[in-house]
Parts: C-alpha cells; sequence; structure tokens
C-alpha cells in the first residue's frame, strides 16, 4: 500500500499530540495516511504497553488512518544507528510516503530529539540504491524510496514554527483520537501518579496552543511544522 503521509512517533499519543489535526484534514480530502509508533511506551507511568496498544488502535481508528503499525524499539533507550534505521527504511519502502512527519527537534523527553533524528536520517538513507532491504511481508528486495518532505511536529516545547497549517475544523476529530489513551491524559477518578501530561491543564493546553497558533494566522486553530528545507510555493498567492 502507498501512503501519501506516514506519520512517525517515538510513543503512541506523539503523533496524534503533535499533527492529529492536520492528519485529520488531510484524510478527509482523501489522502491516505499512516502511522508507524518507534517504542510501545512501555516505560510511562501511568497504564501500561498493553493498554497502549489498545489506546493506540482506538486512536488510529478515530482519526481514520489506514495502517498503524509499532516497530517495538526499546522505549526511553532509543539509538540512532545502523539497525534502527534500516528498520525504519525497510517501512519507508513498504508504504512509500511523499511525506514522512515525525517528532519534534528538541523537547524535553529525550526520546523525542533522538526520534525526530533517527527519522530523519533513514529517509534520506532511503533513498540510496546500494542500501539493500527486504521487508518480512514482501517476497522481493525492496527499491529506494526517499519522501518528498519531512516535517517535524511541534511537542511539549514551545518551538517557532516554519510552517503552520490552517486546522480549523479539525480539532473535535483531533481531541477524540488523543482522548483515546485515556490513562495517560486528565482523570479526576485516576489513583495513578501524576505526570506532566496528566494535569487538566496539559489536556486543555492542546486545544489553546493550536488557537494561539490560529490567531497568529488569522484562523480559530492551526499546528506548527519545523522544516529541513525551505518550503516552496508557485505564488505569493499561495501563502496569503
Amino acid at each position: 500500500m502507498k501512503l501519501d503521509i506516514l506519520a512517525i512517533g517515538a510513543h503512541p499519543d506523539d503523533v496524534e499530540l503533535g499533527c492529529g489535526a492536520t492528519l485529520a484534514k488531510e484524510i478527509s480530502k482523501g489522502k491516505k495516511v499512516g502511522i508507524l509508533d518507534l517504542t510501545r511506551g512501555e516505560l510511562g507511568t501511568r497504564g501500561t504497553a498493553e493498554t497502549r496498544d489498545q489506546e493506540a488502535e482506538d486512536a488510529s481508528n478515530a482519526l481514520g488512518a489506514l495502517v498503524r503499525t509499532n516497530m517495538e524499539f526499546s522505549d526511553g533507550f532509543i539509538i540512532n544507528d545502523k539497525w534502527h534505521q534500516i528498520e525504519i527504511i525497510k517501512m519507508i519502502r513498504l508504504y512509500r510516503p511523499e511525506i514522512v512527519i515525525c517528532n519534534a527537534i528538541d523537547d524535553r523527553h529525550i526520546d523525542h530529539a533522538k526520534a525526530s533524528k533517527l527519522v530523519s536520517e533513514a529517509c534520506f538513507l532511503s533513498g540510496l540504491i546500494k542500501i539493500d532491504t527486504k521487508h518480512e511481508d514482501v517476497d522481493d528486495w525492496q527499491e529506494p524510496w526517499r519522501p518528498k518532505a519531512v516535517y517535524h511536529y511541534i511537542q511539549w516545547k514551545d518551538l517557532q514554527p516554519d510552517v503552520v497549517v490552517d486546522v480549523t475544523g479539525f480539532m473535535d476529530a483531533k481531541m477524540k483520537a488523543v482522548l483515546c489513551y485515556k490513562t495517560q491524559f486528565f482523570d479526576p477518578k485516576s489513583e495513578e501518579p501524576e505526570t506532566p501530561i496528566s494535569s487538566k491543564n496539559f489536556t486543555e493546553s492542546i486545544t489553546y496552543r493550536a488557537r494561539n497558533l490560529g490567531r497568529l494566522i488569522g484562523t480559530d486553530h492551526a499546528e506548527g511544522f519545523n522544516t529541513e528545507r525551505y518550503p516552496a510555493v508557485d505564488s505569493l498567492f499561495d501563502i496569503i
């Protein structure tokens, strides 16, 4: 299956939090979207790897993603080495996305920046013809494939975006997917330890941060991204 967008996150819920509304918008326009989780989030303070598996499946269905795969890398110990790069290259060549969206280039959680760099380098290496790969689901050797663009969503830190996407009308879809992660976010009845993302303030921040970005571009809501090269447009009227 060829995808238009492959969204990648170090942990289940990264994608929904970082670019859920953008994905919902593209899916509504008929784009084929897949999600790749690098770990099962097994070191998370709240919930278990098994509950995160189910939550990720529910969130994926809520968004309308066509496929979701977990690489089962080690949570907290993601390494940017040849083995991890090759495993991601196999997935890029399997789905041949035009666009890859991945973790923030800098963030509070150490896995986020590491995953960001790992995925970025794998996207480049995936285009090299002398790297041979085979995916277990396909008999033939894979053809090289390099996405046309790699974007990095913004997570905990308020990074300065290079590109801002108007997601007005798609925040409800995003929040529906985010809140599938019932063990992770605000629940006044939960007896589990509090974490930086389990507060009511954090849940509310998802919307008010999107609203603030929207305010800056003259819309109701927006999501921001960092790019690895200058975004190009045909006309200045494309960015009004």
